[in-house]
């Protein structure tokens, strides 16, 4: 049997492979590598770990904006411009382009209900899932584009149990935006694919910037627009995603403690112990890089940022059966991260399901019933 020696070059592939094909294993001689980086995390302690007090609130917030909001909100106009309008019954569909960071313009999808407003709403932020033909249109159906149509149902069907989340809010009366995060949908290019995304990030850390803080960026920049339309309750404004969106929506409340009210997040949350094991998905490039701020990591670990998210609610999904997530270090992580909110107060939920890595009708269902103590309509 052959044995490719670009796979040895992962000791955690090369165990796995060797133990598969009942060889035995001998570390190569350039292991001094592996032991390196093993020593490095072992020694990994966040400068800035949760303390209960309000200076680290403050250091950690500004801490978390310089590093997280890479380049941020230069204030500049929206210069929004409503391409399409439909009526879908209880509610109107509105295809936008508007400006977010760095002068981009990027297509947005609005839903918002018929009844007179001001409305409470929901940021949605979109999923990774090495899709990305397709990125608003996994929240919200698309306008008169049957292309990205046929594949937003298909991927609601295996991960929103059939059910656009946006379709679930905006019926409940929540006005919902999503917005196509940098190499998705509108804002990626024809055959874009999972290992193209290296370039992508190489390209942008050449330039001076991440992206993973270009989507934070936009991410502030389509709430702050979201919040100033006259039909939405500035007061009563929530962020909510699944999987990387999960992770965009906890750290943009992080961020904005002042502009979200709420936040859930379903199926993203985990301490880095728990994501730098071998084989985990954090340490295979690519993708990773689109969640990786540079920096941060020496000084807040992801908990560490959630907690900025205290004393406002937040709203945690987790799942056993979630093979992205290590689930006893998801368990660890929330045990953590609740320390942050005061004792006895219902600021933070954490539910558990039992069907993986997916946001279905039951997270559906408990984010509007949660949502409804929360921000109420």
């Amino acid at each position: 049997m052959l044995i490719s020696p670009r796979s040895l070059l992962n000791p955690a592939v090369s165990r796995r492979q060797c133990a598969a094909w009942g060889l035995a294993w001998a570390a190569p001689a350039w292991a001094g590598l592996d032991e390196a980086l093993s020593a490095h995390q072992s020694a990994y302690r966040p400068r800035l770990a949760w303390r209960p007090d309000a200076a680290w609130r403050a250091e950690a917030l500004a801490v978390a904006r310089r590093h997280l909001l890479q380049p941020g909100d230069d204030g500049a106009p929206f210069e929004a411009e409503r391409l399409a309008q439909e009526d879908r019954g209880d509610h109107l569909a509105e295809r936008w382009t508007l400006r977010l960071a760095l002068g981009q313009r990027a297509t947005a999808l609005h839903l918002r209900p018929k009844a007179r407003g001001p409305h409470p709403a929901v940021l949605l932020l979109h999923d990774h899932g090495a899709r990305f033909d397709i990125g608003k249109e996994k929240l919200i159906p698309p306008l008169d584009d049957p292309a990205r149509s046929a594949s937003a149902q298909a991927w609601v069907a295996r991960y929103f149990d059939g059910r656009w989340w946006g379709h679930t809010l905006v019926q409940a009366g929540y006005a919902v935006l999503a917005v196509d995060a940098l190499g998705w949908g509108e804002r990626a290019r024809p055959g874009f694919a999972r290992d193209d995304q290296q370039a992508l990030a190489a390209h942008l850390q050449q330039l001076g910037l991440s992206w993973a803080g270009l989507i934070a960026s936009d991410d502030l920049r389509a709430l702050r627009w979201l919040r100033q339309l006259p039909h939405v309750d500035a007061h009563r404004v929530a962020t909510a995603g699944f999987s990387m969106g999960a992770l965009r929506a906890w750290q943009l409340a992080a961020v904005a403690p002042d502009e979200v009210q709420a936040c859930v997040a379903a199926h993203w949350l985990c301490a880095r112990d728990g994501l730098l094991r071998p084989g985990e998905h954090t340490l295979q490039g690519q993708s990773a890089y689109a969640m990786l701020h540079p920096g941060l990591a020496a000084e807040l670990d992801h908990p560490d940022v959630a907690a900025l998210v205290a004393p406002r609610p937040l709203l945690l999904f987790g799942s056993p059966q979630d093979r992205l997530f290590p689930w006893d270090a998801v368990q660890a992580t929330v045990r953590r991260l609740a320390q942050a909110w005061p004792p006895g107060e219902d600021g933070l939920r954490f539910v558990t399901t039992d069907d993986g890595h997916r946001a279905g009708r039951g997270v559906q269902a408990e984010t509007l019933r949660w949502l409804g103590r929360q921000i109420p309509l």
